[in-house]
């Protein structure tokens, strides 16, 4: 019993020299309060600004926050133990609905890959599951990030999730875009074989005039392509722009995080 006690002491010791440090490692709150915080200066001075417009302006009208952080590295982190420190430690969300997601970035240098994580709130987890996030970081961010377009990742998945969060768009939706996407490009290569079948078969001189039946469907399918591709694009009055915005984030609201996210590498 003896050595329990001990044991138990000596353990509860080792973690009052090691945990300081720990706490220390994490990344401090930001000071003036701010839902973007970039300390790998990967962004402009002019997307950091976009970026953060829109995020304010969301949390205005909903009080939901969304916090981007991107950091150099992970000071021996795993990403999404990290997202959740800093999602705690800093408080994002509304004490009591949770409503808060961190987004992390490490970005790409040239001895580590890139790695990326969405931690998701107490509250939002029902609308935004770990399968969604999983999807928001491979659709959304890990393509553009691959390309060094940092801000049109991170501005595409938080309009995803601005859309998710606020109702305009659903999971069943977001799941579907892919399934869509593929049926319009497989219905478009089909329509392009016919065509080209048709014009082989009655000549070079043969023109298909623009009220033809076959333009009537390639115009229909035309426009069924790029709705498809809707949900890469802009959310009402949350597209990123700077438009009229004037205001400004207070800070953070002591908003809880219970594991829930998803993230992936590059």
């Amino acid at each position: 019993m003896e050595m329990i006690r001990k044991a138990l002491f000596g353990l509860i010791f080792l973690l009052g020299i090691i945990g300081p440090d720990i706490v220390a490692q994490l990344p401090p709150p930001p000071h003036p309060p701010r839902l973007v915080v970039d300390r790998t200066s990967t962004l402009d001075l002019s997307q950091t600004n976009r970026l953060e417009e829109k995020l304010v302006a969301y949390f205005d009208t909903t009080s939901t926050q969304i916090a981007v952080v991107m950091l150099p590295d992970l000071a021996g982190y795993d990403i999404s133990d990290l997202a959740f420190r800093i999602g705690e430690s800093w408080g994002v969300g509304q004490k009591g609905f949770n409503n808060g997601i961190v987004i992390i970035v490490r970005p790409k240098t040239a001895k580590e890959r890139g790695k990326a994580f969405i931690a998701v709130g107490y509250g939002l987890e029902s609308l935004i599951p770990d399968a969604i996030a999983k999807r928001i970081v491979e659709k959304e961010m890990i393509p553009n990030f691959q390309q060094d377009r940092y801000y049109e990742g991170l501005d595409q998945a938080t309009d995803i999730i601005i859309g998710l969060a606020s109702g305009a768009y659903s999971k069943s939706n977001y799941q579907e875009q892919d399934g869509l996407a593929f049926l319009v490009v497989l219905l478009v290569m089909i329509f392009i074989i016919v065509i080209f079948s048709r014009l082989i078969g009655r000549g070079p001189t043969h023109m298909v005039s623009s009220s033809s039946p076959e333009m009537t469907v390639w115009k229909a399918l035309w426009l069924a392509s790029q709705a498809g591709r809707s949900h890469t694009g802009s959310w009402g009055g949350f597209s990123g722009g700077s438009g009229g915005f004037k205001g400004g984030f207070g800070g953070f609201g002591g908003g809880s995080f219970g594991g829930g996210g998803a993230g992936g590498s590059w």
